[in-house]
């Protein structure tokens, strides 16, 4: 009886071997299926070009330009774009540094935006300590040298199936300055330059890989000015009407005011100028505010009590003011039926590996900063629930009220540091960036070719935007002309 009962277990493993291969080399099958000659092209593009895309992300970390100063960053782009057969234009919506690269002819349009602006003050040599490379320069804390980067990558990958004769229909480029104040895209969207895509992508660095189902919060920038009369504030103070006072009114009414705002508002301030020395009663006062919620119709009850309270500092101190708009931009609009289909290509291409230097990398960097030594998260999220909005803002949520837009997040940075921050610069110059970069370029790219292949895709992508907007009309909140730093 043991015998036989060996033999009939040897039987069984063996049964049980031959469906194990069976099935490995049907899922092997099935594998190859899903990876499309399309698709395989356009990988080997961005593998073919990752030699270039490095060196220009990492020219855009050197130059690290703020806001409608990017000259160098949109440069490097614009030239690549120029040198790869896309017909470029340069100097768009007014903003110098703006550009739009197209190649291709008739429909489908999908576009891809490119950020590439830096933040202030957050200059990081590539090393996991806190050093400045230039004290008091800009760094890219956000990794928009990598966005914008990956973006033209992946367009590229597309005109080359093009060429190819694979695809056919339109890729369009669009270089965005200035994300991170007066948010350049709207002035774009005010243009017109996407009333014509069909689908638009877009990609953030970040630290895990998601195709994006959130949205985000519709925000309003204005500047308050007070004015009043100076006087010795000493030999005869009542003679003097001060502005700073008027302005610390302001900021003790917003204050107040924060404890009878809904949980999902914020409200921000920066001082840029209170007098100029301390024997005078100030003349001027001027201040930056910000103020966020999660919808339009939201933000605008925080913004009418804003400009109230602003008023009311100007009466108690007797002091003229003025208000100045400096940008507003809408919450993203989700589109769910989009991040599927992105979320497909996360899952085939698979989740970025690190190395132990560079987990040691990442953890360094989060041990210095106080942080879980999480590491780097390179696997692929599964698909969220969309919930209301938690986190920033940002002008692609302008692009998403006239057009459906698809958006990733990709691993770009340790697990858990905090964002435009130097810990972030310090990842976004390096290998670490550098995977989430290409990363990012060969999935927009696959999800792109799914695109330009099947129209029914683009037919439900659209259904879903329609349905999302209904009936709101879009009205962008800036100012007339072309956008100006703020002074």
């Amino acid at each position: 009886m043991v015998t036989k009962k060996y033999i009939f277990l040897g039987i069984s493993i063996k049964v049980l071997k031959f469906f194990l291969v069976i099935l490995f080399l049907n899922q092997t099958a099935f594998s190859q299926k899903k990876w499309s000659k399309s698709k395989k092209s356009v990988l080997n593009s961005v593998e073919k070009h990752e030699k270039k895309l490095i060196e220009i992300s990492d020219k855009i970390w050197t130059a690290a330009e703020t806001s409608l100063e990017e000259f160098k960053s949109s440069k490097y782009l614009s030239e690549y774009a120029k040198e790869n057969g896309f017909s470029v234009e340069i100097g768009v919506a007014g903003m110098p540094t703006a550009f739009i690269a197209k190649y291709g002819s008739g429909r489908p349009h999908i576009g891809i935006m490119g950020e590439f602006d830096a933040n202030a003050g957050i200059s990081q040599k590539v090393q996991p300590i806190r050093e400045a490379l230039i004290e008091g320069a800009p760094g890219h804390g956000c990794g928009h040298n990598l966005f914008g980067t990956a973006s033209l990558g992946a367009a590229i990958a597309i005109k080359e199936l093009m060429d190819k004769g694979i695809i056919k229909g339109t890729i369009i480029f669009y270089g965005t300055p200035a994300e991170e104040t007066i948010f350049g895209k709207v002035w774009m969207v005010r243009e017109g330059l996407f009333d014509d895509l069909d689908v638009c992508m877009d990609w953030h660095p970040g630290d895990n890989i998601e195709a994006n189902t959130q949205s985000s919060k519709a925000l309003v920038d204005f500047r308050v000015k007070y004015e009043g009369k100076a006087s010795h504030a000493s030999g005869d103070p009542w003679n003097g009407f001060s502005a700073v006072d008027a302005m610390e009114l302001y900021t003790t009414g917003l204050n107040y005011y924060r404890e009878h705002i809904k949980p999902t508002g914020r409200i921000h301030y920066y001082i840029e100028k209170a007098g100029d020395v301390v024997n005078v009663v100030p003349e001027k006062a001027q201040i930056w505010t910000r103020v966020r919620e999660n919808d339009r119709e939201n933000l605008d009850i925080l913004y009418k009590r804003a400009k109230k309270i602003a008023e009311a500092g100007a009466m108690m101190a007797e002091v003229d003011y003025t208000i100045e708009l400096i940008s507003g931009i809408y919450e993203i609009m989700v589109n769910r039926t989009g991040a599927a289909i992105l979320q497909k290509n996360l899952e085939l291409l698979g989740p970025i590996n690190y190395t132990d230097e560079e987990i040691v990398y990442a953890n360094t960097i989060l041990k210095a900063s106080d942080k879980p030594e999480l590491g780097l998260d390179g696997t692929i999220t599964p698909l969220r629930k969309t919930e209301p909005a938690q986190g920033g803002s940002t002008d692609v949520g302008d692009v998403s009220q006239v057009v459906p837009v698809i958006s990733l997040s990709a691993t770009a940075a340790s697990k858990g540091s905090p964002w435009h921050s130097w810990q972030v610069v310090a990842c976004t110059g390096m290998s670490i960036g550098h995977k989430g970069m290409l990363f990012s370029a060969k999935s927009l790219a696959m999800t792109m070719v799914d695109l330009f292949e099947d129209p029914e895709l683009i037919k439900s992508i659209k259904k879903d935007f329609i349905q999302n907007k209904g009936d709101r009309v879009y009205n962008p909140r800036i100012p007339p002309g072309p956008p100006k730093l703020a002074k």
